[in-house]
């Protein structure tokens, strides 16, 4: 089982790596990185979901336009230049490219013209490249000829979401569809050429990580979008009307930090239909990303045993209510079908009894966090249980510096006392050295804490959007060093 060892890892999303291109990427800094998690004696490497992005403002990766499809901008210009299909000009970075942060607009407008100008040079590729192209796409026609189809219409109409297209092409008319299939043929093509240059790019790196020892850990959003591959092909399988809107969409109620709740909008699924059919959606889902990962993390776990249900016309969350979901009955289907699963269960928020019943019956590990702590003893070190993966934050929360100075100063106090640091400068190794002693059988930290970065390197501000996943590592923080001390305290709790 993956977690069945004390092990620990780092929590770094690619597109937060150094690189000369503007944002990370799946090249040769993102090899190097596996290399200082293998310096360090770290056993995994966990990253944000690497679907495609979602709309501006926001480009969230939790709002993803496909379940099993990769994001562009994470194929590496560079190796597309050691492939041949670039020229040394065509590969050079936008020059609005900046290595402290993403900045999204210009970097994904550069990285198209990139993909679509080594895609017009494969004309001239060699016979054996065209043929890998080919052969992927018979292999992974499941669900790249929807993905492609889909993304050579999200092209033809400028970007609108499926529902504003042609009546019968967003219905999905199989006379329509052929006859797009013959009128699009071209960038279907292309659309096909870019998830095969992920796909490729990204095995690259899974085959280091393998050899590094180095697990890679991936994140599903329980939710997806509602402009996405997913929604669009498999309509019943969702709350939709007739004409395809949102009947009900998610979220989560007013709580003291929040008092109108959280109005995430994503569609809500009509489980019935997910019964009838044995769960074969899930099923087809989290196989293409076992193909990715090592194991998951699932984001908002708690969904599985019940979701906050709110009317699509609503303003916020306060009108929704609770609706039992059978995450019992899902759970059980998939194991038969794809074995043991390696999934972490984000069980963050109101944890009910049955909830956390459905977590230790499946034999997930739930997460604890000690940014928490004070709060009480469920995020306190002491009490994790073994089978739990321990993080001082996540990418969600704030880092141990910026949390310490957002205190008052009898928090600050007391967060001083509880981990044991003489001061804030100390505070991150304090708290690192507790989470590594702990009883959790994994640990996993943020890089941002590893290096003792304050809040200006925070990834994510819950309930905003501009601003958010735009943080980068520079090269002078990933040192040989910083390795080293790492790999001190993971060999001294027994992580190794």
């Amino acid at each position: 089982m993956a977690f069945d060892k004390r092990t620990s890892g780092l929590l770094l999303h690619v597109t937060s790596l150094p690189g000369r291109h503007g944002s990370g990427d799946l090249g040769n800094e993102a090899i190097a990185f596996v290399d200082f998690a293998k310096r360090a004696r770290q056993r995994w490497w966990q990253m944000l979901p690497v679907g495609p992005i979602g709309p501006p403002p926001g480009y969230s990766p939790y709002t993803s336009s496909s379940s099993h499809a990769g994001e562009p901008m994470l194929i590496s210009p560079d190796l597309l230049r050691e492939a041949g299909l670039l020229t040394d000009d065509q590969a050079a970075p936008s020059k609005q490219a900046n290595p402290g942060k993403v900045r999204y607009r210009p970097i994904l407008k550069h990285r198209t013209k990139q993909l679509r100008q080594a895609y017009d040079n494969v004309a001239s590729a060699s016979r054996s490249q065209r043929s890998k192209v080919e052969q992927f796409c018979e292999a992974q026609r499941g669900w790249l000829d929807d993905v492609a189809l889909f993304f050579a219409l999200k092209h033809a109409y400028n970007d609108r979401p499926w529902w504003e297209w042609d009546r019968k092409v967003a219905r999905r008319d199989p006379a329509a569809l052929k006859n797009v299939w013959q009128s699009l043929a071209g960038e279907i093509r292309y659309q096909q050429f870019v998830q095969y240059q992920f796909r490729a790019q990204w095995q690259r790196l899974h085959d280091h990580a393998r050899r590094q020892k180095v697990g890679l850990i991936g994140d599903v959003p329980i939710f997806v979008a509602h402009d996405s591959v997913d929604v669009w092909c498999a309509r019943h399988l969702f709350k939709l009307d007739r004409a395809g809107m949102p009947t009900r969409v998610s979220g989560y109620p007013p709580d003291p930090f929040s008092k109108k709740g959280q109005l995430w909008g994503h569609p809500q699924y009509a489980w019935s239909a997910h019964e009838r059919e044995g769960f074969a959606w899930w099923t087809h889902r989290f196989a293409g990303t076992l193909e990715l990962f090592d194991a998951v993390r699932i984001d908002h776990f708690l969904g599985f045993d019940r979701v906050w249900s709110i009317p699509a016309k609503g303003a916020d969350a306060r009108k929704g209510r609770w609706v039992d979901t059978p995450g019992r009955a899902l759970f059980l289907a998939m194991r038969a079908k794809l074995g043991k699963l390696p999934i972490i269960a984000e069980d963050l928020g109101r944890l009910t009894d049955r909830a956390a019943k459905l977590r230790d019956d499946a034999g997930f590990p739930g997460m604890r966090i000690m940014l928490f702590a004070a709060g009480g003893d469920y995020h306190r070190p002491y009490s994790y249980p073994t089978n739990s993966v321990a993080y001082t934050g996540t990418h969600d929360n704030d880092t141990v510096v910026g949390f310490y100075r957002s205190l008052k100063p009898p928090g600050r106090r007391q967060m001083l006392k509880f981990f044991g640091a003489t001061s804030p400068e100390t505070l991150p190794e304090s708290m690192l050295r507790m989470l590594h002693n702990s009883p959790a059988n994994t640990v996993i930290t943020p890089i941002q804490d590893v290096l003792g970065l304050d809040g200006k390197h925070r990834m994510n501000v819950p309930g905003t959007e501009a601003g958010n996943w735009v943080w980068r590592a520079t090269p002078d923080m990933l040192k040989p060093t910083g390795a080293d001390r790492l790999a001190d305290l993971t060999r001294l709790y027994g992580r190794a």
